[in-house]
């Protein structure tokens, strides 16, 4: 009877840990989306004052600055890993693009402020990608978690499901124009 009793003992505690795993990697996906969106905020923000710097400039480009817009309005409006990962792959591009239409205006890429908002837009950049990274790291793990055996058990009875990945469209990576900013 105490061995029965040890062994319920045993598997309440097992369930207990699994529960609690669940929990903590649920909270640090929802907390790796959260750096995201901040990296994402700072990186909408950014684009306005990047377009307003060199308008005067591209007085011949309106539609390169207007996709921009286009693009960041409909990030913006995307709510889901799945959502975004293609908004934000359009929202790239077409920053890329105008990084690769700079080169035509030399006054444009000495300007102090454009070169400033470059610098941040990049370095913006390169921290959401760190961060989807991490993101889908965790999300790895907990997809993991739940659907092996016997966790699946435990993330069934508990209602955990998968998560979605913010996964990048490979294709636009590769066909991403090759920009110089040096001056």
């Amino acid at each position: 009877m105490l061995w029965i009793l040890g062994a319920i003992v045993l598997i309440a505690l097992w369930i207990m840990l699994k529960y609690n795993s669940f929990v903590i990697l649920r909270n640090r996906i929802e907390n790796a989306w959260a750096q995201i969106d901040v990296e994402l905020k700072r990186r909408y923000d950014l684009i306005p004052n990047l377009i307003d710097a060199v308008k005067g400039y591209m007085k011949y480009e309106k539609e390169v600055l207007e996709s921009v817009t286009n693009a960041r309005t409909a990030a913006m409006q995307a709510k889901t890993p799945a959502a975004s990962g293609p908004a934000e792959d359009k929202l790239t591009q077409a920053v890329h693009n105008i990084f690769a239409m700079m080169e035509n205006y030399p006054d444009l890429k000495a300007n102090e402020n454009v070169l400033k908002l470059q610098e941040e837009l990049t370095t913006t950049e390169n921290k959401i990608a760190f961060s989807r990274q991490f993101y889908n790291d965790i999300v790895m793990r907990f997809n993991q978690s739940i659907q092996t055996f016997p966790s699946s058990l435990i993330a069934n009875i508990f209602g955990f499901k998968a998560k979605e990945y913010f996964e990048v469209d490979q294709q636009q990576v590769k066909d991403a124009p090759k920009v110089d900013l040096s001056i």
